[in-house]
């Protein structure tokens, strides 16, 4: 008989020091009506940049950046009756310099830096649809909001996370047979491992799941969810994007309690209800939805 830890896959390595995910940006339109969005999941807005039209949102360690800047905006899908657009992803990374060109000598598509006078450069690849994947170090003491963004006045500037609410993952939809691509894209790039097919969270279960590197050193970890088109739909959607955000939260129905009193609408249909699990809001501009996932470790 083998030893119980002879199969066992461990933690992957870590080769960028991967510790969670920094922000997430939207970038619309509307960014009043988008942010109104996000005060009803609880977060608040604490932050001005200092020459963009960019306000930094947070709860808890959570930061999520609505990208309302004109030069931005030209040519994105974001335009298009004003529905907003998930266009970045930061990741906490050891080193970002290093990170990012480890990715490039891999294969990754660099992000032209275009940072004005007294702004940061912070590097980034391509990812799916034409949104990025910024690396950031700066995220401690010392942040990349302590340069490029001005503290609105008289807000608590570390609001705290309702029901405990925390990263969880980010789902992304990606095209027909196009799984293997992007499981090697995260794994090669940036040291993700594929989980068990069995392997499901939340409330819908549909693809496949990676998970971020860390937990043996005690960095935040989080999970990726890629899922293709459905064979029996007739039209294929081929659209590659990030589609949601994932929080966790060790009480799903207590968390679903709270923010329906915020006035977030969950879906409660014959395949699709609140469960101990999980929960997902209705889309709102369109394009916003956010799903919740029982988790208890931050």
């Amino acid at each position: 008989m083998n030893s119980p830890d002879r199969e066992s896959i461990g933690d992957p390595p870590n080769p960028l020091g991967l510790d969670g995910i920094e922000y997430v940006e939207y970038t619309t339109t509307q960014p009043q009506a988008l942010g109104q969005v996000l005060e009803t999941m609880g977060f608040k807005p604490v932050a001005r940049h200092r020459s963009r039209e960019v306000l930094l949102y947070r709860q808890g360690g959570m930061n999520i950046v609505v990208n309302a800047h004109a030069g931005v905006l030209r040519g994105t899908a974001a335009t298009d009756a004003g529905t907003p657009r998930i266009s970045a992803v930061a990741l906490r990374v050891r080193d970002a310099r290093a990170a990012y060109e480890r990715a490039l000598a891999l294969g990754a598509w660099d992000v032209p830096m275009h940072a004005q006078v007294m702004e940061l450069n912070i590097p980034g690849i391509h990812g799916p649809g034409g949104a990025h994947i910024y690396f950031v170090d700066r995220y401690r003491e010392f942040s990349i909001y302590s340069v490029d963004f001005t503290p609105i006045p008289g807000v608590d500037p570390q609001p705290p996370a309702q029901q405990g609410l925390h990263w969880f993952g980010i789902v992304q939809y990606i095209g027909r047979d196009r799984t293997e691509d992007w499981v090697a894209f995260y794994q090669q790039l940036l040291g993700f491992a594929r989980l068990p097919e069995d392997t499901r969270f939340g409330i819908l279960p549909k693809g496949t799941v990676l998970q971020s590197p860390g937990a043996a050193t005690g960095a935040s970890r989080f999970h990726m969810q890629l899922i293709e088109p459905d064979p029996a739909t007739v039209a294929y959607d081929e659209q590659e994007l990030f589609h949601r955000i994932g929080f966790g939260t060790a009480d799903v129905p207590a968390a679903v309690a709270a923010l329906r009193q915020q006035g977030v609408d969950f879906v409660e249909s014959t395949g699709v209800q609140t469960t101990q699990r999980g929960a997902i809001t209705r889309h709102v501009m369109q394009t916003v939805v956010f799903e919740l996932v029982h988790n208890l470790q931050p």
